[in-house]
């Protein structure tokens, strides 16, 4: 089963209380195809300029990342600057330089047309319309988007909305999106807009599954060392859609096993700066987080009370 994401491919520089770094790999894209290659290949279709450390993406390569859909143009590539407050939970946006990405329109390549899984990084929604007219029949397509686009671009990323069977938000979008402050009810008024399924990102509370007459919960791992909460959802994303894509399947019990590796994906990811997190993940470090999670949630059977 193949996997695409198109998104960004950035370089970031991140300063926290437990330290900083500088020209990072980072963008939406990166972020995912990290997580997800831990589960399943996956293309990627971006674009860098002439200044981007290839070496860097060739390295990642070795695991199961295909980057021959990044374009490679002339000009500065995408850079991003913040700050987090000492609780990681807020942050400060202190230079957005969108360089070479500002002009990027996504040309799938011939492999990646006929992928059957694909994810829409978050990019203008428009341009996430154009990657759906470019593939041919997925099996699966999620989208991300955010503020920014729900207050600029409504219109086209509802008519999005229509076209893809996951929403992947965290709560603050969710609501604003919806005009609800109640997270459920902002939920279900998504799922009446188009999407078959709504994913609800709550940080260090956990993540909801939002299905038709059903909702799953999956908390957070709980972790003594937090250093870098930057693109914990991208790789939650990653681990979700890698997970789908390895069994081939969607079904309701498939989507509640992805909820648990995205979550897991979402942990590795902020124990390290940019994608260095993941350093030394294997499959059998994630079955143990994942088994974690499941030992976490287990409610053993109880007799009816008297």
């Amino acid at each position: 089963m193949s996997l695409l994401v198109v998104g960004s491919v950035a370089l970031d520089s991140i300063h926290t209380p437990f330290g900083e770094t500088a020209d990072a790999l980072g963008g939406s894209a990166v972020y995912f195809s990290v997580a997800a290659s831990l589960l399943h290949p996956v293309q990627v279709v971006g674009v860098i300029g002439n200044d981007y450390p290839v070496h860097e993406l060739d390295r990642l390569a070795a695991r199961g990342i295909d980057w021959s859909g990044v374009e490679r143009v002339q000009g500065e590539s995408f850079r991003w600057k913040g700050k987090y407050s000492y609780d990681l939970q807020s942050r400060e946006t202190l230079e957005t330089r969108l360089g070479v990405f500002a002009d990027f329109v996504p040309k799938l390549p011939p492999s990646a047309r006929s992928a059957e899984f694909v994810f829409l990084g978050n990019i203008d929604p428009v341009l996430q319309l154009g990657v759906l007219d470019q593939v041919q029949r997925p099996k699966l397509v999620a989208c991300d988007t955010m503020n920014y686009w729900i207050q600029g671009k409504k219109p086209e990323l509802m008519a999005l909305l229509k076209r893809v069977d996951v929403l992947l938000v965290n709560d603050g979008e969710a609501r604003e999106l919806s005009g609800d402050w109640n997270i459920h009810r902002a939920g279900r008024w998504i799922l009446a807009n188009g999407p078959k399924r709504v994913v609800i990102k709550q940080g260090e509370y956990g993540a909801l599954l939002m299905e038709p007459g059903r909702t799953f919960y999956v908390p957070a791992y709980p972790l003594e060392e937090v250093f870098d909460p930057t693109g914990a959802g991208d790789c939650f994303a990653g681990g979700f859609m890698g997970y789908l894509a390895r069994r081939g399947t969607v079904t309701p019990e498939t989507m509640r096993r992805a909820m648990v590796y995205g979550s897991a994906m979402g942990s590795f990811a902020v124990e390290g700066f940019g994608v260095r997190g993941f350093d030394g993940v294997d499959l059998a470090r994630i079955d143990a987080r994942v088994q974690a999670f499941q030992d976490l949630t287990h409610v053993p059977a109880a007799e009816p009370l008297p």
